[in-house]
């Protein structure tokens, strides 16, 4: 399961002390060849934090060994110390693996503002080193949790290869990305170049089309990795098929996992004149606080998703919208249809259908209402 399941990788996770809660807060997935191809994507928030600023710089050959994250502290606004920290980690990495700090990802979470304290990570380093398996992935999942409740990880199987995958996130999941990490592994032969196409197509149908609260992260940050270790290379098409595949699984299990929601939102659009005005409408009803504290008090208001359907720049005739709510067309022709009584909103699942008559194409973002368990969590903690 996870990033282990491909060959070629060990990883392991540890705690180090960053965490009062004394869990595992730093974790370590090395990629042992044959091959050390990468691609990664990051935050679009032009915040970013210090191991966000020295990624960047490592992953811009396309070449990456190993990816070291710690939770517990984000290292982000915690000037040049903080940036000397995260460069102290890779050096570490680097020294254990016997490669240079220049071909080491470094991801933090965590809260903002916070010094991590460099030793007790320096520490955590070693012995995750130290800890390192081929069956570490687990270890290494639980170890980049914060507010998440439970660990996230999944794994498709291709042709005599595999893709497997962890991330961390259950707050401030918004585009680009989300408040995540998200390590992804793969013992297939995909040049450095084809990992960056297909690790974008994927995320641009998957993580950034979640967004559970309109809050966007400064430490975001999706890496994938290949060993080449099965000797086999599937065609492009094939292997971002399966990568999108996985990074829908992991989005999926980011958005069940929301901080304190009640239910999980699919709002599709259909008939948009583009692609692009059809993630707009759908991610302008999913930031509507108004509509979200709605579906929690399960109240299928559609003239909330109207409203934020005209705010929008997408093509469509404001005198000719149709709406429906989990099936039910509760409004035809911009105007009432269905009973929103026969809307039962007491599941867990809600679908939200948006026919804009403009044109053929259609996209879905995803969301969760907005509930008393969402402020209470954040009254207290901000990653």
């Amino acid at each position: 399961m996870s990033v282990t399941q491909p060959h070629g990788f060990r990883a392991a996770g540890v705690a180090a002390g960053l965490k009062s809660t004394g869990a595992k807060d730093v974790a370590l997935v090395v990629n042992d060849g044959p091959t050390y191809d990468s691609a990664t994507v990051f935050t679009a928030n032009r915040c970013k934090a210090n191991p966000v600023l020295w990624s960047q710089e490592v992953v811009k050959d396309g070449t990456v060994r190993a990816v070291v994250l710690n939770s517990g502290g984000a290292n982000c606004y915690t000037g040049p110390e903080g940036f000397q920290t995260t460069h102290a980690v890779a050096e570490q990495v680097a020294g254990h693996l016997g490669i240079g700090a220049i071909d080491v990802v470094v991801c933090s979470t965590g809260l903002i503002g916070l010094k991590n304290d460099r030793s007790a990570l320096l520490g955590g380093v070693d012995a995750a080193y130290a800890g390192l398996a081929a069956d570490g992935g687990q270890a290494a999942a639980e170890a980049i949790m914060t507010t998440d409740s439970v660990s996230k990880q999944a794994v498709v199987e291709g042709s005599g290869w595999s893709i497997g995958g962890m991330a961390k996130g259950a707050g401030m999941l918004a585009p680009q990305l989300a408040t995540m990490l998200v390590v992804i592994t793969t013992d297939a032969v995909v040049p450095a170049t084809d990992l960056d196409t297909a690790l974008r197509a994927a995320t641009r149908v998957s993580f950034d089309r979640l967004d559970s609260d309109g809050c966007m992260s400064t430490n975001d940050t999706v890496t994938v990795l290949a060993s080449g270790a099965s000797g086999i290379t599937p065609s492009l098409p094939d292997f971002t098929e399966a990568l999108s595949q996985l990074c829908g699984d992991l989005a999926m299990q980011l958005l069940r996992d929301a901080e304190g929601a009640d239910h999980d939102i699919a709002i599709t659009t259909l008939n948009a004149a583009t692609e692009d005005d059809a993630v707009e409408v759908g991610r302008s009803v999913a930031r509507s606080n108004l509509f979200k504290a709605a579906v929690f008090g399960k109240d299928p208001n559609w003239g909330r998703v109207l409203a934020s359907i005209g705010t929008t720049g997408a093509a469509f005739d404001p005198a000719d919208l149709d709406v429906a709510m989990n099936g039910v067309w509760v409004c035809k022709g911009s105007e009432p249809h269905a009973d929103p009584a026969t809307v039962d909103l007491n599941g867990r699942e809600v679908t939200v259908t948006i026919d804009l008559k403009a044109g053929s194409e259609r996209a879905t973002v995803w969301t969760n209402d907005l509930t008393h368990a969402y402020v209470h969590e954040n009254s207290a903690y901000s990653s």
